[in-house]
């Protein structure tokens, strides 16, 4: 099999199928692939890290770019066929066998750094994502496939239902835009819900540190408890005494205060420690 055969041949002939468990839904369509390669940005003069590349259809399209790619992949099955991808591109594909969650990306990243460009596993986008966007590696940007309501949460605004925790956080770090959407039936095998993609630009001074550790604790904590008010959720770490430091209404509920707001709650935190 060479890379003149359709990806889904190329999968028939390893005898390879998803596996449900690790949440995997393979990306086949070369013209989609392309398309979230585009939307990334990504070109001869980047290093993209691309988590659960699977039979490689997004990393053959990353790979189009000029971009050296280094693919961090769990399932041992894949590696023929990324090996295959790896002999069509010389010296641009590395292949990590290792569970995401645990990798360190800044040593994969090297100093010149890297973009995060992935059609994430179902099971584990949300924890990758706060991951990146908490710890010590900071992605020159982020373009990511999630399940289409996980994706609405992290473009969330106040005052809507899917406004959460994970916005919040987004927000603080990242300039957030969801540029595609992709119907179930793009998928093999299809899953249940329909996809979309988010792209994220750091912000030029993201909150960090201290800080952001301390947004973490309020937005958990209210968020915890989102059908209650602030001064119920933010009891442990202070409650209404906490709310009115940070000149935040304690009688509101968490969905409806801003990023500016929340993280006048942190810096009270921060303070009273």
């Amino acid at each position: 099999m060479t890379l003149t055969s359709r990806l889904s041949e190329r999968l028939a002939a390893h005898g390879l199928q998803a596996n449900k468990g690790l949440g995997q839904h393979f990306l086949l369509d070369l013209n989609v692939t392309r398309k979230i390669a585009r939307l990334s940005r990504a070109g001869p003069e980047d290093h993209v890290i691309e988590v659960g590349p699977g039979p490689g259809g997004l990393t053959q399209a990353l790979l189009e770019t000029g971009a050296r790619v280094t693919a961090v992949e769990r399932d041992p099955r894949f590696l023929p066929l990324l090996e295959e991808l790896g002999a069509a591109f010389p010296g641009r594909l590395s292949v990590i066998l290792a569970d995401a969650l645990k990798v360190d990306e800044t040593t994969l990243a090297g100093p010149e750094g890297a973009r995060i460009v992935s059609n994430l596993p179902y099971n584990v986008g949300t924890p990758l994502l706060v991951k990146w966007l908490t710890g010590p590696f900071r992605p020159g940007s982020m373009t990511l496939m999630f399940q289409k309501e996980v994706a609405g949460r992290i473009v969330a605004e106040p005052g809507g239902e899917d406004y959460g925790r994970l916005a919040v956080l987004a927000a603080a770090v990242t300039e957030r835009r969801l540029v595609l959407e992709a119907p179930a039936r793009a998928f093999t095998p299809p899953p249940r819900v329909d996809s979309a993609v988010v792209h994220l630009t750091p912000h030029a001074n993201p909150v960090s540190g201290p800080r952001l550790d301390a947004l973490q604790a309020v937005t958990a904590a209210a968020f915890g408890q989102r059908r209650k008010m602030l001064r119920a959720g933010l009891k442990a770490l202070g409650g209404e005494t906490l709310c009115r430091a940070a000149g935040v209404d304690p009688s509101i509920r968490p969905e409806t205060l801003d990023l500016a707001g929340f993280l006048r709650l942190a810096d009270a935190l921060l303070t009273k420690a």
